[in-house]
């Protein structure tokens, strides 16, 4: 019975079959956006606009389509690609290696001529002929009037490196997905986070890390704009500090320039005004909490500053970026706009508004990986092997007849390359006359 599931699991069909279903799997979670809450999937995925006319979010949640790489069924395909992959090493590639490493030397002409080359050559030396071989790299063993060589020996061993690297890789993907932390948070400029209290366990082989008891602090965050105002791209300088050691690290990330330490990894993903600072006649300068009114590219934020609160009568403050404010009056109507930090009051409803800062925040993405250095690992090793599967295992036999050379050899690929190389060698055997 253990025959018959191995065979039957070492199929190169349903080997196949597994690889297309999970790089589909895989394509949809590329494509619909992960781990988010029902009511995002309910606003981004309605049911009379479904994504590509099927994903609709009573689609999406009914098949785990939000966190498709936990799902059971994509991990099921990944165990049964994982058996697939034991079952074809142990029934087919195994026994390819036992018998590539077995060998012995043939002293029956017939059986060497009837290889995919062979050749007689008159009044040649056995011995000069392995000198020949072992000069392009095969190993020779000879014994009385029989010689046996090979080279490529390691192409055979390949494919079990192959299938060892595959299944490193999805052993780390597995760990990925049901051992690591991940979270956003946003954090103003100037404030810190303790780096656990924005993560979230990915499943139930996360653990906690010490990692967890550090500090981010946003020592300053700003944008660059394009000539048309447009973001171009938006830069955070954070600290990483710790209770006893202060800090620890320090670097400016941005959109694709992560900050790296003990195992977490901190990316750039958003950004938020977090308040104004602004001045009402001769007030003091008090903070008021900027709220955000429209995501996306195009962002919007606005406060207000409430009747009554040092003579103003409703003052409305909308901001697109750290630059500049557009003020309305208590009726909604346009006053004016002011650079953030001019020193030059603009008057709306009898009071006289200064703007003197405007203090951003940062969205940052956290992810703790403790699997990352096993898939790298494996890929390394996937590449690697893949290369070495190319070389052909190439094997050579030779039989002394009297004054006469009986050779005769073949080659698991590139058999044309393997025909020319052994007839190349063997024009050059010198002849004895």
């Amino acid at each position: 019975l253990l025959k018959k599931v191995l065979v039957s699991l070492s199929s190169f069909k349903l080997a196949i079959a597994e690889l297309v279903l999970i790089a589909a799997l895989s394509s949809i979670g590329t494509v619909i956006d992960q781990g988010g809450v029902p009511d995002f999937y309910f606003k981004a995925y309605p049911e009379d606009h479904p994504f590509l006319g099927i994903f609709s979010w009573k689609v999406i949640l009914a098949l785990n389509f939000d966190h498709i790489y936990t799902a059971p069924y994509f991990l099921g395909l990944l165990a049964l690609l994982a058996a697939s992959l034991v079952a074809c090493t142990s029934t087919r590639q195994v026994p390819l290696v036992k018998v590539a490493r077995r060998w012995s030397f043939m002293k029956n002409p017939a059986g060497i001529l009837k290889m995919d080359a062979a050749e007689t050559l008159p009044d040649a030396s056995l011995g000069e002929l392995g000198v020949l071989l072992s000069g392009n790299g095969y190993e020779v063993f000879s014994e009385g009037s029989c010689l046996y060589a090979f080279k490529g020996l390691a192409g055979r061993l390949a494919p079990i490196g192959v299938h060892a690297a595959l299944l490193l890789i999805m052993g780390g993907g597995l760990v990925s997905a049901l051992g690591g932390y991940h979270g956003s948070v946003t954090i103003p400029e100037g404030l810190d986070l303790r780096l656990g209290d924005g993560l979230n366990p990915n499943g139930i082989l996360a653990t906690p890390s010490p990692t967890m008891d550090l500090n981010i602090h946003v020592n300053k965050f700003y944008i660059e704009q394009y000539p048309n105002g447009q973001v171009k791209q938006f830069f955070s300088d954070l600290s990483i500090t710790d209770a006893k050691e202060g800090e620890l690290l320090r670097k400016t990330i941005s959109v694709n320039n992560p900050l790296r330490i003990a195992g977490a990894t901190i990316y750039q993903t958003d950004w938020g005004i977090s308040t104004v600072l602004v001045r009402i006649d001769d007030s003091e300068p008090f903070n008021l909490a900027m709220a955000p009114l429209r995501k996306g590219d195009n962002k919007l934020f606005g406060t207000l500053i409430p009747e009554g609160v040092l003579n103003s009568k409703g003052i409305s403050i909308l901001a697109r970026d750290l630059e500049s404010v557009v003020v309305y009056d208590k009726k909604g109507e346009f006053v004016g706009v002011r650079r953030v930090g001019s020193q030059k009051p603009i008057e709306v409803d009898g009071v006289n508004l200064v703007v003197d800062d405007m203090i951003g925040s940062t969205g940052l993405e956290v992810k703790m990986d403790p699997a990352v250095p096993v898939v790298y690992a494996g890929f390394g090793a996937l590449m690697f092997t893949t290369c070495i599967s190319y070389l052909s295992h190439s094997q050579i036999w030779a039989l002394q007849k009297g004054s006469s050379i009986i050779v005769g050899g073949k080659s698991n690929r590139a058999k044309l390359s393997f025909e020319q190389e052994l007839t190349g060698i063997l024009d050059s055997v010198p002849e004895h006359v």
